[in-house]
């Protein structure tokens, strides 16, 4: 027998609401106990960051959010050290009802900023008078909650910050906890990992408390369904690469300074910046290593890593994370230099990024293509040649090109190819009185006199012979000597060169450029967009921003891009109706969009909240007290359940 489908809808409002992650997940929840199926409506949000507000209007339907300073007149000026502007003013109750669209919803989700308990934050720092008023805002808006609804007691509530809230702020927590059992609530403390509960491809330990009203809502409230953490590339694989229009403004390499990514370039895949401790460094430079430029699109840097053992070492500044694990948790302050925020990608595509420069083939492989220009920065035009010559004295010979002989020594065999590339056939002369050599290569002013000319001198090196001619050939006409062929003749950076003769030399015509190119390794305060290779083939790149929102889970890739051609073409007429090709949030910022990124709460770990609590309703709006359950009731470290048979305890 086929039963038709209960369908029931609850509310909830966001308080501190940042830029809709929450949302999102409530949105996105779809209970379902028996025959009876609930969905989330949400009735609006509050938050004090206009641009945070307007992508919360963006996150999905709902009542559209409101910005509002929760601060006290004394907050305020704690934190930011001056009085309030003209026209502030303290919010109260009937502004939260405001907000609410005078409705009273079933739930509350409340995210207050998290900075003053921080493990990022000394616990000096975290004890001023500033940091103590943003951690305030906790009771602050458990009060404001309280108030507006103290006629009709809203039903559950979930409340999340850092772990380190449970310390640092155990006495507003102890008065949190005094507000709502005198609204009649019963709590829970308790520290769960948001990428268990949501699934993520990160680990974020988060501190909740959960409330329910006992006279209103009878059944337990459990915990939710804990779940593996994923790989990183499980939802970066499913992007395009960096850089890709289809991203938008949001997937772009972030421009860092060149000693950032010098350093990231050493990081082993999986660990933090402790690999660089394993590095030889001698006289403040690097033994094992020579960084050379590579004349890449986005000027990137090429590093041989013999290194390749993968095991994490932690969670600190320039850390890799391999394709294969999870990363740390997303913070408000994801840079390469803060955390593990980079990763070694395995869709590396030589072709793709044109890297063939200065590359070095191995012994055993084939090479590419030999073309007209052969140079090593022009391609893989060079060789791990393993016959390295030995020094014994059957190839002595190889040593002796080039040679200079002292004055002291005696010279070596004069052989019938005499010339200084065949032997130690130059002498080191410690006299350098060249006036007895009757100037010998010298060049003559143009405004003196030239002296003797002597029978014997043939060529430049027989006296001064040569001179400086101060007529540049600016001039000159057609026909003229100094405009044929131009030997040793130099082109200019931004000009075309002439027609490229088969026997062209650097000797023989303008086949040489003036490359302003010199510098070519940057300052290392300069900021860049480079491209880090490494030795097995990955490119250690830092997390773009829109990365970030993947690994938070405030948007689907799969929403957006698909290996299938059919799929993506439904894709892509589904966006084109909602005009949106790709996933933003507001403004131009990029430090912005990373801020209220890792502020935000990760969207499938809200669904999954999202889903316990429509479940408890559910039983409670059918008069259910009960429900068998292998999950644990959410209360730790004691299993006592949140039912009305605890009265007035605090468990």
């Amino acid at each position: 027998m086929n039963l038709a489908m209960n369908e029931k809808e609850f509310t909830v409002f966001h308080m501190c609401c940042g830029s809709g992650g929450g949302k999102r997940g409530f949105n996105r929840s779809r209970p379902r106990v028996q025959n009876m199926r609930g969905r989330w409506r949400c009735i609006g949000g509050i938050d004090v960051d206009p641009a945070a507000i307007r992508d919360f209007d963006n996150a999905g339907p709902g009542r559209p959010g409101t910005v509002m300073d929760l601060f006290t007149r004394a907050q305020y000026i704690a934190f930011h050290g001056k009085e309030p502007p003209p026209g502030w003013r303290e919010a109260t109750p009937e502004d939260i009802r405001r907000a609410a669209g005078y409705e009273r919803p079933n739930a509350v989700f409340i995210s207050s900023p998290c900075k003053g308990a921080s493990g990022l934050l000394s616990e000096q720092v975290s004890k001023t008078a500033k940091y103590q008023a943003l951690n305030e805002l906790t009771l602050r808006c458990i009060w404001l909650m309280s108030e507006a609804w103290a006629g009709d007691p809203v039903d559950l509530i979930i409340f999340e910050n850092v772990p380190r809230l449970a310390t640092r702020g155990r006495h507003l927590l102890d008065q949190i906890n005094q507000v709502l059992q005198r609204y009649g609530y019963a709590i829970a403390e308790t520290t769960h990992d948001c990428g268990e509960i949501g699934h993520l491809a990160q680990s974020r330990k988060r501190f909740l408390l959960v409330a329910r009203h006992m006279e209103k809502v009878p059944p337990f409230v459990y915990e939710p369904e804990k779940k593996p953490l994923r790989a990183v590339g499980d939802v970066l694989g499913r992007m395009p690469l960096p850089g890709d229009p289809r991203g938008g403004p949001m997937h772009r390499i972030p421009r860092l300074h060149w000693k950032t990514w010098v350093r990231l370039a050493f990081v082993e895949a999986g660990k933090d910046w402790r690999s660089l401790d394993r590095l030889a460094v001698e006289n403040g430079v690097l033994r094992d290593y020579l960084i050379v430029p590579e004349y890449l699109a986005s000027e990137g840097i090429a590093v041989p890593d013999p290194r390749t053992s993968s095991s994490r070492e932690g969670s600190g500044p320039l850390g890799v994370n391999e394709w294969s694990q999870h990363t740390g948790t997303v913070t408000g302050n994801s840079r390469p230099g803060t955390g593990t925020f980079s990763v070694a990608d395995p869709r590396f595509d030589p072709n793709a990024y044109d890297c063939g420069q200065y590359g070095v083939c191995g012994w055993n492989e084939t090479t590419g293509a030999v073309i007209n220009v052969k140079s090593p920065g022009q391609g893989t035009f060079s060789v791990q040649d393993p016959r390295f010559p030995k020094r014994d004295t059957e190839r002595n010979h190889y040593k002796n090109c080039y040679r200079v002989v002292k004055m002291t020594e005696h010279a070596s065999t004069i052989t019938g190819g005499a010339s200084p590339s065949n032997g130690g056939l130059s002498v080191a002369d410690p006299r350098p009185h060249w006036e007895r050599h009757s100037g010998n290569l010298s060049v003559m002013d143009w405004l003196r006199p030239s002296n003797t000319v002597i029978a014997g001198g043939k060529g430049v090196q027989g006296g001064w012979m040569s001179v400086a001619d101060p007529r540049t050939g600016l001039n000159r006409q057609k026909g003229d000597n100094y405009l044929t062929a131009g030997h040793y003749g130099v082109v200019p950076w931004n000009q075309s060169s002439g027609a490229v003769s088969a026997a062209a030399g650097h000797d023989n015509g303008r086949w040489s450029v003036a490359d302003p190119r010199v510098n070519v390794l940057p300052a290392g305060d300069e900021k860049t967009v480079s491209i880090i290779r490494a030795e097995d083939g990955t490119w250690h790149r830092p997390f773009t921003a829109l990365d970030l929102a993947a690994l938070q889970s405030l948007f689907d890739p799969d929403e957006y891009w698909s290996d299938d051609p059919r799929i993506q073409a439904e894709i892509d007429s589904m966006h084109a109706q909602k005009r949106a090709e790709y996933f933003v949030l507001d403004g131009n910022s990029e430090s912005a969009w990373r801020e209220r990124i890792g502020n935000a709460v990760p969207s499938d770990s809200a669904q999954a909240i999202a889903d316990v609590f429509g479940v408890t309703l559910l039983l409670a709006g059918a008069g259910e007290t009960f429900m068998l359950s292998s999950m644990p009731i959410w209360v730790r470290p004691i299993a006592l359940a949140l039912a009305v048979a605890q009265g007035g305890e605090h468990a």
